[in-house]
């Protein structure tokens, strides 16, 4: 497919290029409304994931954050070889002025065309190793665990000694904890290998103890511009998954340990070759050190980027837009505390979330999410928004991943207050109403 080029850039309409699918694309819809606002026509790819008859229905509603999305495109995969091929009538139509990527898949396609067109991006070699586990090892060993990587054909004879369990089984190119199981011995580790299809990388690494921590950064031309560390909570300590239980923006910690968590993810960044966009590090603080769980050139998941907006004030969006279109920008400190709190369920068959005094979100649902608007920064704790990521009639069971969470309450409060209160409060409001299974 060849493009053409014979209409000249001042007689296109400018744009801008989101890759993500619609799960992404209406958390954050802000995006598409902050192209709007500085006309440029947003435009998106998307994968076979997306229900575009679902896509379309939201775009055309007035009241729906995506209201306004120009062309969508559809592609089989997030491959380069899918995506870049596909894209060329776009550029024919538009003067695309940037590109960006609102999902993890779209990383890689969306690093190499920005640097085919001449804008701001990750950079293709960043690109390729955000999306990469053992890139991200071999570029940064002093940060790493002990890891081994096992071949497929030696998934079922690989032994670890004794003395290296527990261990730490995971796909190199999969995300949001897909995957990640710890291993107690011999018979454990075999079989956790066995799951990983031929075409994936699988890394055995050493069980690292400690908190856990992302650092969301902004990088402009290869320079960190603003940094923020997110304190976790995981579900590790009741069995062998990692399925994130809670979000704090800023985290509780303490000021050396938060300096030495955003050097580590400034000098991580520099050693992949980040040039501008927003980046999603994750982390463990060990008593000799930070170690590094995987590095990723996109927004965080789940309701971080609200978490940011109701801490400092400001929204991410028109910042990420910023970078994209290389446009100088800045984010400011937090001046409040936020924290997305997932509620724990009984087995059985979801029919209802409710919650006394609140309004409840079903964003898998119907694909809109609430406005989690920030207050005054010596404003009282309190429960912002209910979300529910699951749908009646799912089986509620154990959490191996985070598509098996069911809802989470988001919270905010003073940099001083009683977080932990404010968000047990929060989830005693929430009620899960479930059939047996």
């Amino acid at each position: 497919m060849s493009r053409d080029t014979s209409v000249s850039a001042p007689d296109r309409p400018e744009a801008v290029l989101f890759m993500g699918d619609l799960v992404v694309l209406a958390r954050q819809g802000r995006l598409v409304q902050e192209a709007l606002a500085r006309d440029l026509v947003p435009l998106a790819v998307v994968s076979t994931d997306t229900d575009l008859a679902r896509l379309d229905a939201v775009r055309s509603d007035p009241a729906h954050s995506l209201h306004g999305l120009g062309e969508v495109v559809q592609v089989p995969d997030a491959r380069i070889a899918s995506v870049l091929p596909a894209v060329q009538p776009l550029l024919s139509r538009y003067d695309v002025r940037g590109v960006l990527s609102v999902g993890e898949v779209f990383v890689e396609p969306v690093g190499v065309l920005a640097d085919c067109l001449g804008l701001p991006g990750t950079g293709s070699k960043a690109a390729v190793i955000c999306r990469n586990k053992l890139l991200q090892r071999t570029a940064a060993p002093e940060f790493s665990p002990r890891w081994q990587v096992v071949p497929p054909a030696e998934r079922a004879s690989f032994t670890l000694p004794a003395d290296h369990y527990p261990a730490v089984v995971k796909p190199a190119g999969r995300f949001y904890s897909s995957g990640v199981t710890e291993v107690a011995g011999q018979e454990e580790l075999t079989a956790a290998l066995a799951q990983f299809g031929d075409d994936e990388i699988s890394l055995v690494e050493s069980r690292v103890h400690g908190p856990e921590f992302s650092v969301e950064a902004l990088v402009q031309d290869g320079e960190v511009l603003w940094s923020g560390v997110t304190g976790k909570e995981t579900n590790e300590h009741e069995g062998p998954y990692f399925t994130e239980l809670s979000h704090t923006s800023p985290a509780l910690l303490d000021p050396a340990d938060e300096a030495a968590l955003i050097a580590a993810n400034t000098e991580i960044l520099s050693r992949a070759g980040v040039r501008d966009g927003i980046t999603h590090g994750e982390y463990r603080l060990t008593p000799g050190g930070v170690v590094l769980m995987e590095i990723a050139a996109r927004l965080p998941g789940d309701a971080i980027t609200f978490l940011w907006e109701l801490a400092t004030g400001v929204p991410v969006e028109p910042v990420m837009l910023d970078l994209a279109l290389g446009v100088p920008t800045r984010y400011p400190a937090p001046r409040r505390r936020a924290r997305q709190q997932f509620v724990d369920h009984p087995h059985g068959v979801l029919r209802d979330v409710t919650a006394d005094g609140a309004e409840v979100s079903w964003p898998a649902r119907d694909d809109r999410w609430p406005e989690l608007t920030p207050v005054a920064a010596d404003a009282e704790a309190g429960l912002r928004g209910v979300l529910v990521g699951r749908l009646p009639g799912d089986v509620l069971g154990v959490q191996e991943h985070s598509g098996h969470r069911s809802a989470s309450v988001v919270v905010d409060a003073p940099l001083d207050a009683d977080l932990d209160l404010a968000a047990k409060r929060a989830v005693a409001q929430v009620s899960l109403h479930l059939d047996p299974a």
